[in-house]
């Protein structure tokens, strides 16, 4: 029998940078349905489907989409949207001028964000939250995920020799017997995850050092404006321009600190006296510091993800979140040193839906209720 549960469904994930917002749209809506459907939910349904970009920010990922999923025995597409946190009064405001809040649906969120802009949800597009726990819908939307997309590009993959940053391939894996992995959540910043089974998960530790960091960094230094600009920037740039290899501090026989030769202590953030130099400084480029903040922040979390694993005596590191958006050189640096750090027993996975998981998560605990 099908669900009754009132559209639309949606799942939220509010974050220091980005909203995720997944959208189910059924398809096989009957005659008696369509009939009895209000204008206000037609309207929310036709305004999310037929755009792939929503304002001047927001954006429909297209490519995501997964299409004739089954989900509470009805049948549709499940929409992938985002836009910078700092335009959620736009969607609320969105929320208001269709009548959201008179459709008497549940909007359920997670991240941070659930609970900094609780209030202003109810004033501005009153409009109540249901908040569900940041970490379980972490997992649950990416156990989900993988469990039911069967048909299409594999939804794990990895990177096939991963110590030739120029010529290592993307391929695809099979993330059969789940566990234990280890699930690292890159986002404004970084969560590390111990998930034992489905329901049997720990937080092991994070950083704040993360997304956030990066394209923070980046404006101050370059005057770039957003994650994309900054990316491209790191992309031409040559980190060595800036940095301190560790063959630079310790000599040719770094080896023996088991670190490979191209780990930077980097200039900017731990070695302040290679900037001093006036010369030096004029012969940077805004790119080589793009590049060098970035291979920074992705060493960085690759270090402590190690540590994780060799602690929680975990093999499988699947790495997930919007850092990872448009940004094969952060995923092939985390693949090299997954793989180095570890002599190869250390597999670097990543996952296609990579920052909407959590929003999955929501809409579950929607459907699901505990």
């Amino acid at each position: 029998e099908k669900l009754k549960k009132s559209f639309p469904w949606f799942g939220m994930d509010i974050g220091g940078t980005l909203v995720k917002l997944v959208y189910f749209e059924p398809k096989d809506i009957t005659t008696e349905e369509e009939q009895e459907e209000v204008e206000n939910l037609r309207s929310i349904r036709h305004y999310l489907t037929s755009n792939t970009a929503y304002g001047t920010t927001g954006i429909r990922d297209v490519h995501l989409e997964m299409k004739d999923l089954t989900l509470c025995g009805r049948t549709g597409n499940l929409h992938f949207i985002r836009f910078p946190t700092h335009d959620l009064p736009v969607f609320m405001q969105m929320g208001r001028n269709k009548h959201f809040s008179s459709l008497h649906t549940t909007l359920c969120a997670t991240g941070g964000g659930a609970y900094k802009f609780e209030s202003d949800f109810r004033t501005m597009a009153d409009l109540e939250l249901h908040k569900l726990d940041e970490l379980d819908c972490l997992v649950r939307g990416v156990l989900y995920i993988d469990s039911v997309l069967t048909s299409g590009p594999s939804e794990c993959y990895y990177f096939e020799n991963p110590r030739d940053l120029d010529h290592c391939a993307q391929k695809p894996y099979t993330l059969e017997n789940h566990y234990p992995l280890l699930l690292v959540n890159i986002g404004s910043g970084v969560s590390i995850l111990a998930v034992y089974s489905e329901n049997n998960y720990k937080r092991v530790t994070g950083t704040s050092l993360g997304g956030g960091t990066f394209l923070g960094l980046c404006c101050l230094l370059t005057g770039c404006s957003t994650f994309e600009e900054a990316l491209e920037m790191a992309s031409q740039g040559e980190s060595t321009h800036v940095d301190k290899l560790v063959r630079d501090i310790y000599g040719g026989d770094y080896e023996r600190f088991g670190l490979p030769g191209w780990t930077v202590a980097s200039s900017l953030f731990c070695d302040g006296f290679h900037m001093m130099f006036k010369e030096k400084r004029e012969s940077v480029s805004k790119e080589d510091l793009a590049r060098a903040t970035l291979v920074t922040i992705t060493n960085n979390i690759g270090s402590i993800t190690r540590m994780c694993a060799l602690n929680e005596n975990i093999e499988r590191v699947v790495f997930v979140g919007n850092f990872l958006r448009v940004n094969i050189l952060s995923m092939k640096l985390l693949a090299y040193a997954m793989d180095y750090w570890s002599k190869g027993q250390l597999k670097a996975l990543f996952l296609r839906h990579e920052g909407y998981f959590g929003a999955v998560g929501a809409l579950l605990g929607l459907l699901h209720p505990s």
